[in-house]
């Protein structure tokens, strides 16, 4: 009867070794999904994030100096920006959600997200503006890490408990984009086919 005893007591031992291992594994698989998970996340947006840069770049880039003072005048544009002042806008906007999602504070000179005011001319805004999605980047690189808190942005309209790195970063892409639709219509006014539309 001990002998019985102790088989079903090392059965029950094993087994619930077992149990506790598969719980363990799964455990451990699960979070390996998790990572798994997030490291797609960061790839798919690392590669949406240079996507973005090099088409805004292009069309900034594309337009003459001389016509960085330019707004459209004709139609429903009364106090529009200059194209000038749009990159610099959509330039201090991927530093301040940037640094949000970094959970540091923005550049002091990105102000009410216009820019630096020393950041005049075509190549100093150029630069400005490859600055701030260099800056973009690190955010995007960050977005798998928990030890750093996130800080809730002020232009942005997501609430403070909505804030996270992954959302600010694709607030910043989106926004970039609805003002790239602006440059490329900026663009045209000046006859400048956008180099994405070019064969």
């Amino acid at each position: 009867m001990q002998k019985m005893k102790s088989l079903l007591m090392l059965a029950l031992w094993l087994t619930s070794g077992n149990m506790l291992a598969q719980a363990v594994q799964q455990r451990v698989d699960a979070k390996e999904t998790t990572s798994l998970d997030a490291g797609r996340e960061e790839h798919a947006l690392q590669i949406l994030a240079k996507l973005t840069e090099k088409e805004i770049v292009s069309a900034a880039d594309a337009m003459p100096a001389d016509k960085y003072g330019f707004a459209p005048t004709d139609g429903e544009f009364k106090g529009v920006r200059t194209f000038g002042q749009m990159v610099k806008h959509l330039s201090a906007t991927n530093y301040i959600l940037a640094a949000a999602a970094l959970g540091e504070e923005p550049p002091a000179d990105a102000g009410d997200e216009m820019g630096p005011e020393a950041v005049r001319t075509k190549d100093e805004i150029l630069n400005y503006l490859k600055g701030s999605f260099a800056y973009l980047k690190k955010a995007v690189d960050a977005i798998g890490q928990r030890n750093v808190a996130v800080k809730a942005s002020p232009i942005s309209p997501l609430k403070s408990t909505e804030a996270t790195r992954l959302t600010l970063v694709v607030e910043s892409l989106a926004h970039a984009f609805d003002h790239y639709g602006q440059m490329i219509e900026y663009l045209r006014m000046n006859g400048v086919v956008p180099p994405a539309s070019r064969p």
